[in-house]
């Protein structure tokens, strides 16, 4: 089955020499809760299919249910290793109660907390590696040398960042330097149409200083974008998930959801879904190496991956009306 009648691009993970699928493919909120294993399995092969060769998971997902489940469906898929790219993320920990095992990004939990993702997933290897916050708690130094040791131990081939700030990504990325270490190469922050200061503002000296790429996450904003709650919240979507309060809040924000009215109706002017448009827009951004889709079902997955096409008719004026909704 296909689902977009553009070809998928492929970017560079910021300067580094690794090609990721513009758009790709993550199991936050969904795998464990809302995707079991046999849906999974088909979710992935309809964007494998589609061009999509970036699978994104973290440790924290459903408390390592998640990294099971794509484990198990890369198996079932019969995917050779060369085939696709996969990430995890490392911090929050899953072991409650037990000291140095909780948000943290000290030595002990790091190198015990890649070897347990990597017996979930099934992998020898995982290609990209997520310091998934700052931890305060940890000199920089000892996360940095670890996450080099781990690249040099070849448990993972590249190393990175997920919400931290320009200034820890910059003094990481120093210490690696100056020691020759292992530097980092992307950061995963979150990007989309409400959300936008980090992505364009904050870290706007660190693609051409450093060599930064992006994999964005939420770019629908948790489907805020997508127009489901301008007439509440309906039963089963995200912000009805216990755990979600703060997508309930965006939901429950009168003035946003009135931009987001303006929004749907000029997605459907120009023949795409609010949720094609938004990724779209998200995708255009150049120091964006990937998107990453999320979703609860089969026919979202296909609705998600038009954006492929939608991508093609995004022109600068288009891209100025988008703009000027959410200004």
């Amino acid at each position: 089955m296909t689902f977009s009648s553009a070809p998928m691009h492929y970017k560079r993970l910021g300067t580094s020499g690794l090609k990721v699928s513009q758009f790709s493919f993550g199991s936050w909120v969904t795998f464990g809760r809302q995707v079991d294993t046999g849906l999974a399995k088909e979710q992935m092969a309809a964007a494998f299919e589609a061009g999509v060769n970036f699978f994104d998971n973290a440790e924290v997902y459903s408390n390592g249910q998640s990294e099971i489940i794509m484990g198990q469906a890369i198996r079932d898929l019969g995917w050779k290793r060369h085939e696709y790219i996969i990430s995890t993320k490392l911090f929050w920990g899953i072991h409650e109660g037990v000291i140095n095992m909780k948000n943290t990004l000290n030595r002990k939990y790091l190198m015990q907390a890649i070897d347990a993702s990597l017996e979930r997933l099934g992998l020898d290897f995982v290609d990209l590696l997520y310091c998934h916050r700052p931890d305060p708690e940890t000199p920089i130094e000892e996360t940095v040398y670890t996450m080099s040791d781990i690249v040099a131990s070849g448990k993972a081939l590249y190393w990175g960042t997920s919400e931290w700030s320009a200034e820890e990504i910059r003094a990481a990325w120093e210490i690696a330097d100056k020691r020759n270490l292992r530097k980092p190469v992307v950061e995963q922050p979150q990007y989309n149409l409400v959300h936008r200061t980090r992505v364009e503002v904050e870290y706007a000296r660190l693609y051409e200083d450093l060599g930064i790429g992006l994999t964005t996450w939420s770019p629908l904003a948790s489907g805020i974008l997508t127009g489901k709650y301008v007439d509440g919240i309906p039963e089963g979507s995200r912000a009805s998930l216990s755990g979600y309060d703060f997508v309930t809040e965006q939901a429950s924000d009168a003035a946003l959801i009135e931009k987001v009215r303006a929004f749907v109706a000029l997605a459907q002017e120009i023949d795409m879904t609010p949720a094609q448009l938004a990724l779209a827009w998200t995708a255009s951004n150049p120091n964006v190496s990937s998107v990453i889709l999320g979703a609860s079902s089969l026919a979202q997955l296909e609705e998600n991956l038009g954006a492929v096409a939608a991508l093609e008719g995004l022109t600068p004026e288009l891209i100025a009306r988008v703009e000027a909704v959410f200004s």
